[in-house]
């Protein structure tokens, strides 16, 4: 059982983020505290009750009455024992505080957390997912979402995966942090088109047993690093899906971190694509300008419209008699996000390890820096 009494968010002290300040003499409740901590990634800094003038506080450093009572105050979350409660009722008022119990009928525990200037109470098991998440959420210091664009082609070889690096490779060089998703796991792994198919870290297997929470800075930090931006990609295993609510859980996390998520993703939409179209912000189709693709982009745009509101079409040339950009867009009904433009020299630079977009001077580079631009004001500044 979760309550609030508020809905104000806890603050932040100095824009930094550490982790939650527990205070409770129930070794039993502080054990399954330390636990949920764990799980959120968070490490809390531990008190029997508000620190004396002089003494030190049980999991923290002896100090005066002003040090003290600063923790108190700068932590970003609170986490109250209902045995504690009593003793921290003379504490500062701040927003942030969380009392704690087991007991599901003791109604006097509202009472106290009113005492206190608590915003929530909980009562444990039923809510530890939900303190799981809060922990969380205030040791990631989550802030504005990350800017989430997913990029499907409307056939195949219509280079969507092309536009997907490009567009992270220029959010990267533009100083936002990036992360590229690879959705497609029969596509042949993004990491091979960044040159990093050998570069340490996790690739989708190993998250396919993913349930509930994933920190996102353990995430980030888990992830290979190419090219001043973070991959996750396929390897070259048997695996070729995970569990729906893994793709949830990990797309989840990589968004809380901010900046951009850019996903390649794969025309066929199955539950785990759901799952990804569900948290996009914006959807580019990449269709090439001939009426078969067009006729197969309006097959797929029907699929993905069912899950995404926010669906634009990309063009790239050469055109087709009759064909220009404006005139695909009206065919298939979406509003128009531009024209790729066709870059000499893309398949040499590939071949020589060099990702789409490296070039900031080049044609591809600026179509991307035009879109992010863009993309920024219509979302609110920057992320």
């Amino acid at each position: 059982m979760a309550g609030n009494i508020t809905h104000d968010p806890p603050p932040t002290a100095g824009g930094r983020h550490g982790g939650p300040l527990i205070v409770t003499e129930d070794t039993e409740l502080l054990d399954d505290l330390l636990r949920l901590c764990a799980a959120a990634g968070a490490t809390p800094e531990v008190h029997h009750s508000l620190p004396a003038v002089s003494g030190a506080s049980a999991g923290g450093t002896g100090g005066g009455t002003s040090g003290q009572l600063g923790r108190w105050e700068a932590a970003p979350l609170v986490i109250v024992g209902d045995d504690a409660a009593r003793r921290v009722r003379g504490a500062a008022r701040r927003r942030g505080v969380v009392l704690v119990g087991r007991d599901q009928d003791d109604s006097g525990v509202w009472q106290r957390a009113v005492e206190i200037g608590a915003d929530h109470v909980l009562v444990l098991p039923d809510g530890e997912q939900w303190l799981v998440d809060r922990i969380a959420d205030v040791t990631e210091g989550v802030g504005r979402p990350a800017l989430t664009v997913g990029v499907i082609g409307g056939r195949g070889g219509a280079g969507a995966s092309t536009l997907a690096c490009a567009l992270a490779v220029t959010s990267a060089r533009e100083g936002m942090r990036s992360l590229l998703v690879d959705a497609d796991p029969l596509g042949g792994g993004l990491d091979v088109l960044l040159g990093g198919e050998t570069a340490d870290g996790l690739r989708w297997p190993a998250f396919a047993a993913s349930r509930g929470r994933v920190g996102g800075g353990a995430l980030e930090e888990s992830l290979p690093e190419l090219h001043a931006l973070r991959v996750l990609s396929w390897d070259r295993g048997d695996c070729v899906a995970v569990p729906a609510q893994a793709v949830r859980a990990v797309l989840a996390a990589a968004r809380r971190r901010g900046g951009t998520v850019v996903v390649d993703l794969p025309r066929r939409i199955d539950d785990g694509v759901a799952e990804v179209l569900a948290q996009l912000d914006v959807g580019i189709l990449v269709v090439p300008a001939e009426l078969r693709a067009v006729a197969a982009a309006g097959r797929v745009a029907t699929a993905v419209g069912m899950v995404l509101r926010d669906l634009r079409v990309a063009v790239r040339g050469p055109y087709a008699s009759g064909l220009d950009d404006r005139e695909v867009a009206r065919l298939l009904g979406l509003p128009l996000a531009g024209e790729v433009p066709v870059e000499s020299g893309l398949l040499r630079a590939t071949e020589s390890r060099r990702p789409p977009g490296t070039s900031a001077r080049g044609p591809l580079a600026r179509f991307c820096r035009e879109f992010w631009d863009r993309a920024l004001v219509e979302t609110g500044g920057a992320v």
